[in-house]
This record gives C-alpha cells, sequence and structure tokens, in this order.
C-alpha cells in the first residue's frame, strides 16, 4: 500500500505555475503497478459474512447513479430511469433508491421534475462528453445549461489530450474554471483512465483533480475501454486517503463502466474499506457508475431475503 506524503505548501507550491505543477506531479512516488493489481486481485478475493451481504447489497445501491447517456434519448426514457431511481424494485418499498439519475444537460429539467422531492440527486455529464475537445468557452457553458435547470451534480471530463503533453497547468486551469461554475452543485472530475496509459499518470491526474477543486474524481466516462479496474480504483483511493491527510478535506472516487455483478460490487466495497477506510462507504464519497448493475443487486438482495432467485424479467430493464 502506498503512501503519498504531502504537506498544504506543497500543494500551494504545485499550483504557482506550470513548471512547479510538473515537479510537483513528476516529484510523487511511482505506482508498481504489478504490485497495485496484486493487492487489488487478493482483496477480491476476500469474502464478507453473510449477516453482512444485504447491507452491502443495499450500500450498492444506494451507492448506483443510474445514467442514460445516448444520443436517443427521450424525456420518456428519462421518466422510466427516475422512476426506478426512486423504487428500484417496484413490489418491494423497503428496497433503497439510487444516489442520482445522470443525464445529458438538455435532459436535466425533464430528471428535476420526476425526482423532486424523493431525495434522488440529478447529475450531468457536461464539458464536452465524452471527448471534452471544445473551447473552453463551450464547456462551461454546458456546465451552466446544466447547473441553471437543476443540477445537483455535475460530471467534467479533463482534456486528456492536454494532459498527456503534459499541458498540466491548462487542465488545471480547466477544473478551476468549472468548479466556479457550478456554484453549488457538486463536481465529479472524470479522469478517462482507459486513455491515461499508465497508473502513474492515474495517480498524477487524480491529485491534479483534487488541487483544482474536485469534490468526486472519476474513473471514466464508460465510453472507452479498459473503464474502471480495482487497480485504477485503488490508485485513486490511494490519492483520496493521501489528499484527505494533507489537507482534512474529502474528495468521493466514483467507478464507472465495467461493472455490472453485485460480485464486483462488494468487491469494490472491501476495496474502499481496505485503502481509504470506512468514511468512503458513503454515497457520498463512493459511487457506482453503472446502471446494468441495478438489476443483479435486487437480484441477489432477493435471494439473501427469500433464499431463491428471481429471474432477470423480474425487475424493469433500464
Amino acid at each position: 500500500m502506498t503512501t503519498v506524503a504531502v504537506t498544504p505548501a506543497d500543494l500551494d507550491a504545485a499550483a504557482a505555475s506550470d513548471v512547479s505543477l510538473r515537479r510537483f506531479l513528476h516529484g510523487l512516488p511511482g505506482v508498481d503497478q504489478v504490485g497495485a493489481e496484486a493487492r487489488a486481485g487478493m482483496l477480491a478475493t476476500r469474502s464478507i459474512k453473510r449477516g453482512a451481504k444485504l447491507w452491502a447489497l443495499d450500500m450498492a445501491l444506494r451507492m448506483t447513479d443510474l445514467t442514460t447517456l445516448e444520443g436517443a434519448d427521450t424525456p420518456g426514457k428519462v421518466r422510466a430511469l427516475c422512476s426506478k431511481a426512486m423504487r428500484p424494485d417496484a413490489v418491494d418499498p423497503e428496497v433503497p433508491s439510487v444516489a442520482a439519475v445522470c443525464v445529458y444537460p438538455d435532459l436535466v429539467p425533464t430528471a428535476v421534475e420526476s425526482l423532486a422531492g424523493s431525495g434522488v440527486r440529478v447529475a450531468s455529464v457536461a464539458t464536452s462528453f465524452p471527448s471534452g475537445r471544445a473551447s473552453r468557452a463551450v464547456r462551461l457553458a454546458d456546465v451552466a445549461e446544466a447547473v441553471s435547470a437543476g443540477a445537483h451534480e455535475v460530471d467534467m471530463v479533463i482534456d486528456r489530450g492536454a494532459f498527456l503533453a503534459g499541458r498540466y497547468a491548462q487542465v488545471l486551469s480547466d477544473v478551476v474554471a468549472v468548479k466556479e461554475q457550478c456554484g453549488n452543485a457538486h463536481l465529479k472530475v472524470i479522469l478517462e483512465t482507459g486513455e491515461l496509459r499508465t497508473l502513474d499518470n492515474v495517480r498524477r491526474a487524480a491529485w491534479l483533480s483534487m488541487v483544482g477543486g474536485a469534490d468526486f474524481i472519476k474513473t471514466s466516462t464508460g465510453k472507452v475501454a479498459p473503464a474502471s479496474t480495482p487497480a485504477v480504483v485503488l490508485v485513486m483511493l490511494e490519492a483520496v486517503r493521501d489528499y484527505a491527510e494533507a489537507t482534512d478535506s474529502l474528495v468521493g472516487v466514483k467507478a464507472a463502466g465495467g461493472i455490472r455483478t453485485a460480485k464486483d460490487a462488494i468487491r469494490y466495497l472491501v476495496l474502499v474499506n481496505e485503502t481509504a477506510g470506512q468514511r468512503w462507504l458513503t454515497p457520498d464519497l463512493f459511487r457506482f457508475g453503472a446502471s446494468s448493475l441495478v438489476n443483479d443487486l435486487l437480484m441477489q438482495r432477493t435471494k439473501q431475503r427469500t433464499g431463491s432467485y428471481s429471474g432477470p424479467d423480474y425487475f424493469t430493464v433500464d
């Protein structure tokens, strides 16, 4: 387990210029990729007691962001998704609602209206999702549209081209500008780890995003493979843990893309507990971006409560 020792003075100095920012990020301890993958694999073999499994299934549901980000999305599809978000199992009122519904900015008003008074948050992707390839003015207008329509959370994408070219100050400035545009909305910064190539870059992008004001760091748009992997999430969890140690600020982690089964979700919860600690076992600090995960969680929950499985057709299809 790698720990990064950083002081607030280090962070202030890092943000002062492009040169100092590069020096800070490349001065972070290198990630042992083999070691990170081995530790993540080892933690994946951990089992939890039967009595804790129902708690874990319910927690995973509460941590999930139901998402629809397709060109063919319609208000009707969003309303149906919101209904499922509030009541994942139509016949069991004890099943908890999910954390949020995530949509494109133009569909935020539909989600806000559908979820009013439910406690389920409305999230919106922005900044020319998923590529982020637009001028800053266009990306900030994207954010402004979502926030003015009532989004509680905004998911931005970093400019991976700028990051990989070493233009760290540009990326930091983007995050700062979007954070300011968010106002009271929480900012989730998507690293798109599948394009960052190395775990060292994942660690650097995570720290860069947090210095810029991210409330969450997120693995992926779900549009690029590989998306979320245990080793990537391990590195991100180490980053938020160490950032909290340096600043007393808690930043969340969202694992998005490729998480489809309850077994996968529980493995990630073990990873969270063993890496960042119990403080992160809350929807305020850990999320799943995996709509297809919900039905398997519901099936496993039914198995825990009744001793038998419900068929996959028993629950609504997203």
